[in-house]
């Protein structure tokens, strides 16, 4: 049996922008995109791989799509990210020897595969500059009840200790500036160490937790928009029995189709919001506020295998 191929790539782009690269061992114009080494997670290797062949790094946006197709032999999928460029510059070298910022109708235009004409399409499906927010679920926190004390303090186990250290390398990926927890010592302590890193603290969200959401859901869906708000990237994270019914109800406003919404310790998802014009509210009626157009669900911040 034939192991799948795992890679991943990006839409790099700036204002009016995106850029495409010339790989001259192929001879063809590709988005940036490549292997995942071994221990790596899709997103670092599309950050990594936008470093690499291009010179610059990437900051990750929304979630685009997945392309499969036949390498050598064997199936391969590419996970592909819009991602914003931060700083760096191209230099020629052994896999690009040129790159291109061009429109998107004249990138499509100019790059060879098929797939990477169906990514372009799903990039230019909505706005470039989306509102994203990482709802995380906490980490494993052992069973509740094997904890003799207040449940609000029952702390991460050895084994949530090590989901938090991946969270803590995938969420910067986003380039987030904001911390935001439900009141709960497992909740805070999930992503404690994205927040040391940022310098910040960890904002307490009562809305979000399970005591805090249902006597009133709307204040609590509410409050995930307000967050949502802003520069950068928020970090959100909260509980098994709060995020289902957030992702599920922001996905049938926003006309999105989830089969399903799950929510494993330590999971993630990334949520795009499309700002509405002339600006972002969540007063009066569910009608105004932003709509979710990108649902992606990371069920672990540890490596997938690969070949």
């Amino acid at each position: 049996m034939n192991h799948v191929i795992r890679a991943a790539g990006a839409v790099l782009w700036r204002e009016g922008s995106v850029a495409v690269v010339h790989r001259p061992r192929y001879d063809d114009w590709s988005l940036p995109k490549g292997k995942l080494d071994p221990g790596e997670t899709v997103p670092a290797a599309a950050v990594r791989e936008v470093r690499e062949e291009t010179g610059f790094h990437a900051v990750l946006g929304r979630y685009l799509c997945r392309v499969s197709y036949e390498a050598f032999g064997k199936p391969k999928v590419v996970d592909y990210f819009s991602a914003r460029v931060g700083s760096g510059a191209f230099e020629p070298n052994d896999e690009v020897d040129e790159l291109r910022w061009l429109p998107v109708a004249e990138a499509a235009a100019l790059v060879t595969g098929d797939g990477d004409r169906r990514v372009l399409e799903r990039f230019a499906a909505e706005p470039a500059d989306l509102a994203t927010l990482l709802l995380v679920r906490h980490a494993k926190a052992g069973k509740r009840d094997n904890w003799p004390g207040d449940d609000d303090l029952r702390p991460l186990s050895s084994a949530g200790w090590r989901q938090a250290a991946g969270l803590r390398s995938l969420l910067p990926l986003w380039g987030p500036s904001r911390v935001h927890a439900a009141p709960r010592a497992r909740c805070v302590d999930t992503v404690r160490g994205v927040a040391d890193d940022l310098g910040v603290g960890v904002l307490l969200e009562p809305r979000l937790s399970e005591e805090g959401y249902w006597p009133d859901r709307e204040a609590g869906l509410v409050r995930l928009l307000e967050i949502a708000d802003g520069p950068g990237t928020p970090v959100v994270s909260s509980q098994g029995g709060v995020i289902p019914d957030v992702v599920s109800t922001l996905a049938d406003l926003g006309g999105l189709h989830l089969p399903d919404v799950p929510c494993k310790k330590g999971s993630a998802w990334l949520l795009a919001f499309r700002r509405p014009a002339p600006g972002w509210s969540t007063s009066d009626s569910s009608t105004g506020w932003p709509r979710l157009v990108s649902a992606h669900y990371m069920p672990t911040a540890l490596a997938a295998p690969t070949t």
